[in-house]
């Protein structure tokens, strides 16, 4: 008898969020290397809101361990690299691109932590 694999359909919440977190992580870069012309100020609304759709359905149960640890390693680690100015002698396009990066990585993280707490709280 030939064995069947059985193969979930995908979740729309899934593919909206791997798609928001796709584009997101696109539109954080292109904010930072400045190709946003007089579009920068609904760039920023639109990469932080693509952030709180990646945190409210990108991220499983059980991939909040691992999110909220690497998503705050990575915050803090590009916030800091902004704030010291490590980066404003040799590249100053890569501070520029980590702003971008905090745009849509903040929400996202907090969003989860909040999410963790609740379910933590629940039980």
């Amino acid at each position: 008898m030939a064995r069947r694999k059985v193969v979930a359909a995908a979740h729309p919440g899934n593919t909206l969020g791997s798609w928001s977190f796709l584009v997101g992580v696109i539109l954080a870069v292109l904010l930072g290397l400045g190709f946003t012309g007089e579009y920068q100020a609904t760039m920023l609304w639109v990469v932080f809101l693509l952030g709180v759709v990646v945190g409210l359905l990108n991220i499983g149960a059980r991939e909040v361990s691992a999110f909220l640890t690497t998503g705050t390693v990575l915050v803090l680690v590009s916030f800091l690299g902004i704030q010291v100015g490590v980066f404003e002698g040799v590249a100053p396009v890569i501070s520029n691109v980590l702003r971008g990066i905090l745009t849509l990585f903040v929400p996202a993280t907090i969003i989860v932590a909040l999410k963790a707490v609740f379910v933590l709280a629940r039980n």
